[in-house]
């Protein structure tokens, strides 16, 4: 027991003499003696073995699938939104005459059937789109259909091409613009000749059910002024002393399941038995005569 005593307060009078020892060479504040720093290593690259750079993708894929490494194969999925449909649904076929032949004749017999197909599917199709939206209404819809139109030519007319993407459509933009590079166009809205209604009214889905997009024809009959002038100021088409009465079949399109979506305008429906339009006269050089590199021109004269 006496023996055990004496190891232990020399185990302990050890520790003190450490600690003392210590406490002399580190002063109070002092760093500890063993500091953890860490160092930044250069980053471990993975090795690709020799054998395994000569083989081809597919003898790489068939040896990984036999060693039991299987990789999940990768799906690349884009993003995609299509603001607009590529064509008129189901076009309105305008009755002949502006549906001025009487019923009792054969061919305002058949006129007849038509409009009531036509009706019954536009019945269907403006169920759609009322319940996408509410506020849309055949009696008050042709006012604001023929705003859109006015306004839309308008920055037509005074090429705001960023007002005019809002008010026309992906389809109907380039139809507009195409051509009229170097260009002066003139065109004012006179009147109304008689007031725009809904004549057809469709809705369809791309790509699955859900994506749907309403389109609606509105005739209109108005008297408007339109004069093109090409780049050397003269007049090419129109005029503008003498406006000219039309009556046109415009579409206009929504992309329904968009909450903020508005209707904008998607092209003109031109019947088989529209008149032909004017013939547009074009500046054309003449061309001189053919000069010898040793002759003058004054020689030719």
């Amino acid at each position: 027991m006496a023996a055990a005593m004496k190891t232990g307060l020399g185990r302990l009078g050890l520790r003190v003499w450490w600690q003392a020892a210590e406490s002399v060479l580190r002063p109070a504040g002092a760093a500890p003696a063993c500091l953890v720093v860490p160092v930044r290593t250069k980053k471990k690259r993975f090795y690709v073995p020799e054998w395994a750079r000569e083989l081809s993708p597919e003898e790489k894929e068939k040896r990984l699938r036999s060693s039991g490494t299987v990789f999940p194969e990768e799906h690349i999925e884009r993003t995609f939104y299509l603001a607009c449909t590529g064509d008129i649904i189901d076009p309105y076929v305008p009755p002949e005459g502006d549906a001025r032949l009487t019923s009792l004749s054969k061919d305002g017999l058949k006129q007849k059937v038509e409009k009531l197909r036509q009706t019954a599917a536009s019945q269907l199709a403006l169920r759609k789109v009322k319940d996408h939206d509410p506020d849309f209404s055949t009696k008050t819809f042709p006012e604001k259909a023929q705003e859109i139109f006015i306004e839309a030519h308008n920055c037509l007319a005074n090429f705001n091409k960023q007002k005019l993407h809002s008010l026309v459509t992906e389809r109907c933009y380039p139809e507009m613009v195409r051509g009229n590079r170097y260009k002066t166009i003139r065109w004012s809205f006179v009147e109304s000749l008689e007031p725009p209604r809904v004549v057809h009214v469709r809705c369809n889905s791309i790509v699955n059910r859900g994506n749907l997009y309403g389109q609606v024809t509105v005739r209109m009959h108005t008297r408007q002024i339109l004069a093109i002038y090409d780049r050397f100021g003269r007049l090419m088409y129109g005029g503008e002393q003498v406006p000219k009465d039309v009556l046109e079949y415009v579409v206009f399109e929504r992309y329904l399941v968009n909450p903020y979506g508005t209707w904008r305008m998607h092209g003109k429906i031109v019947p088989e038995w529209a008149p032909p339009k004017d013939p547009i006269v074009k500046t054309v050089m003449i061309p001189g005569p053919t000069l010898d590199p040793s002759q003058e021109y004054e020689e030719t004269k």
